[in-house]
């Protein structure tokens, strides 16, 4: 087993992984930015290095830095988390010429497997059918045209290393082409370095389900069930849950092994996801493959007992996986929540700032990973990711019960979140009967989902307060009236608890 890990990332998924060293009795080492110095990960880590300034191309994203770290702290393995270099083979390949182990694929699988275009033709190659489309990267607009009135309208356009919803854009109608053709290019360009595109049939209201794959180095190889993320902002998931609400014992096996499939022809080791679009009669298309550790791993773990994380390291250590697909069951159901630092009422922009208050949520079921504190300031030179909120029911009722529980108790104060968003959506009654599917939320918040705008949010909460002030000064009036008692203190500082929360709430300029 390892002696040190260095763990390449920040935020919720460096807690994540430096609790999983400390549980299993390894070092682990911490690296940070700037603009991170004051961290959550930092201040759990009882060793971490400076990388740079806050500009992830001056610190995450600095290979040679992360490894004068990995030299200087000892370190014999390193863990990429996602984002950042999880999916570049040029880290993995640092690492071996460092004498480093990286927790994650081999180099050449990240390549065979993580390029769009490989994938689907590797996926070809395996026999798993995939979403219609072009196999190679389109060469230019006029490649583009053909190609689309080939596949025929609607298409959308993928950024070849792509991810995240970057680089990609639904194209209706020949009109949008060229337009979306430049968009989608330099989108691309600017988030990967890379603004070569390949282009898709758009198939119309499909759901998002993935298949976690696991394999060691000694030729095993299984799948732990699927997650369901459907519920997507502008190709951005916000919400998972494992198992699938319309997945029955035949088509999980079916995925399942067309995932393993896939995995095995590109001879992959490790963590990985392999991703479909299913539509309306259960016919399911392969999408790509994330090859590396996905941010919705929880919920897998939640209904498998299995985690994860220690599992990547045991493999990546050498050892084989300590069970068979057949071992593999799913119990309960599990939902996650991403809680993003934005404001839904301004077009959901990034809303960096200091965290004033924050309310935890707690019970039955309810886990909390998260990369923040009261009195740390975001910053709004990363991905604005806070949180991932998780709760697990004995079925899909109860999960999203106790869900709606946590997501009420949940408070964060000084910035804005995109709470409230999933408050309303866990009441929705499409969300409740399962009735999803990936353009379901961008439909739905077009049609005012969300209610008021900025400037009437703000005036409800003037007057929120305005009310909770004048109840206190005719309490304290009337508390002051000949033969009136006092009021207790107790209940003096409760009315003033209730003020500063409604203070709290009012959103800052």
């Amino acid at each position: 087993m390892f002696r040190k890990i260095l763990i390449a990332n920040r935020g919720e998924i460096a807690v994540r992984l430096l609790r999983a060293c400390r549980e299993m009795g390894i070092g682990a080492v911490a690296v940070f930015s700037e603009a991170d110095r004051v961290a959550l990960h930092v201040r759990l880590a009882s060793e971490a290095y400076a990388i740079g300034p806050a500009p992830s191309s001056e610190s995450y994203l600095r290979i040679d830095r992360l490894m004068e770290v990995a030299k200087r702290a000892g370190c014999d393995a390193l863990h990429p988390g996602y984002g950042f270099l999880a999916e570049n083979p040029a880290l993995a390949r640092a690492c071996a010429k460092h004498g480093v182990t990286f927790i994650g694929p081999s180099p050449e699988a990240m390549e065979r497997l993580g390029s769009k275009t490989g994938a689907r033709q590797l996926a070809r190659q395996a026999g798993v059918q995939a979403v219609p489309g072009t196999l190679e990267p389109i060469a230019s607009l006029q490649a583009a045209r053909a190609a689309a009135e080939e596949a025929g309208y609607p298409i959308v356009l993928k950024a070849v290393s792509g991810g995240g919803g970057k680089g990609m854009r639904l194209v209706s109608t020949e009109k949008e082409l060229a337009g979306a053709w430049r968009d989608a290019q330099s989108e691309a360009e600017n988030a990967f370095g890379d603004g070569r595109l390949y282009l898709e049939k758009y198939l119309v209201a499909p759901r998002h389900i993935e298949i976690q794959v696991f394999g060691d180095i000694h030729g095993h190889m299984v799948y732990l069930g699927e997650r369901e993320c459907s519920v997507q902002r502008r190709h951005q998931k916000v919400i998972e849950e494992a198992p699938s609400p319309v997945m029955d014992a035949a088509l999980r096996s079916r995925m399942g092994e067309a995932a393993v499939k896939l995995a095995r022809v590109g001879g992959y080791t490790n963590a990985g996801t392999v991703e479909f679009l299913v539509d309306a009669q259960r016919n399911f298309y392969f999408l790509e493959v994330n090859t590396r550790l996905q941010v919705e791993h929880p919920v897998t773990e939640m209904v498998t007992g299995l985690d994860l994380v220690k599992l990547q390291i045991r493999v990546a250590a050498g050892e084989p996986l300590p069970f068979a697909q057949a071992d593999v069951a799913m119990r309960g159901h599990a939902m996650e929540c991403r809680i993003y630092a934005e404001d839904p009422g301004n077009n959901f922009f990034p809303s960096p700032g200091k965290i004033q208050t924050q309310r935890t949520p707690a019970g039955p079921g309810i886990r909390l990973d998260e990369g923040v504190y009261a009195g740390w300031t975001v910053p709004n030179d990363y991905d604005p990711l806070l949180a991932k909120l998780i709760a697990f029911g004995s079925d899909r009722d109860e999960a999203a019960a106790r869900m709606r529980s946590a997501l009420a108790e949940y408070f964060i104060g000084g910035i804005e979140t995109n709470l409230e968003m999933f408050r309303r959506i866990f009441n929705h009654p499409d969300f409740l009967r399962a009735e999803l599917h990936t353009r379901w939320l961008d439909e739905w918040l077009a049609r005012g989902a969300l209610g008021t705008t900025r400037e009437e949010s703000k005036a409800e909460d003037a007057a929120a307060i305005a009310v909770a002030l004048w109840q206190l000064s005719q309490s304290s009036q009337a508390a002051m009236a000949p033969g009136n008692a006092a009021p207790p203190a107790d209940g003096s500082r409760w009315k003033r608890a209730a003020i500063q929360e409604q203070v709290d709430r009012a959103p800052r300029k």
